[in-house]
């Protein structure tokens, strides 16, 4: 099953909740995990890493917190879980350090790819800025 990780997840629910705020200034990282229930030590070792890729940035005092870098239309799904995961692959054989003892038969590789360039073509189309709109649109229809 395709899933993000806890890592993943908590950092999207925190730079979305960052950028909802916006307008109210900073944001901390104690409001955040208390808001989500997120371990604190987690939630800084996810801060550090969006703000060492320039997602957000931190700034120090009694009364400082977070903010994005860029508008929530410039920051893609795929910029933040990347940030976090590392390249999106959804399986091992893609990044070409798989060692997969089926490489020669597998003839699941190219249809895996085109899988794989979906999936990522949604993360990278997606912006925080969808993510705060109440009208996040489909992009599939499920067919019963």
């Amino acid at each position: 099953m395709l899933r993000f990780t806890k890592r993943a997840d908590y950092g999207l629910m925190a730079i979305h909740y960052i950028a909802v705020n916006e307008d109210h200034g900073v944001v901390s990282a104690k409001r955040i995990a208390d808001e989500f229930r997120i371990p604190p030590e987690l939630l800084a070792k996810i801060l550090q890493r969006l703000a060492k890729k320039k997602l957000i940035t931190s700034q120090s005092g009694p009364k400082g917190g977070y903010v994005l870098s860029r508008r929530p239309t410039e920051i893609s799904v795929g910029d933040v879980v990347r940030a976090l995961e590392g390249p999106v692959n959804i399986v091992s054989c893609l990044d070409g350090e798989g060692d997969c003892p089926q490489m020669e038969r597998c003839s699941l590789r190219r249809p895996v790819q085109k899988i794989q360039a979906a999936i990522s073509q949604v993360l990278d189309t997606m912006s925080l800025a969808e993510l705060t709109s109440a009208d996040v649109p489909e992009l599939f229809t499920i067919r019963a």
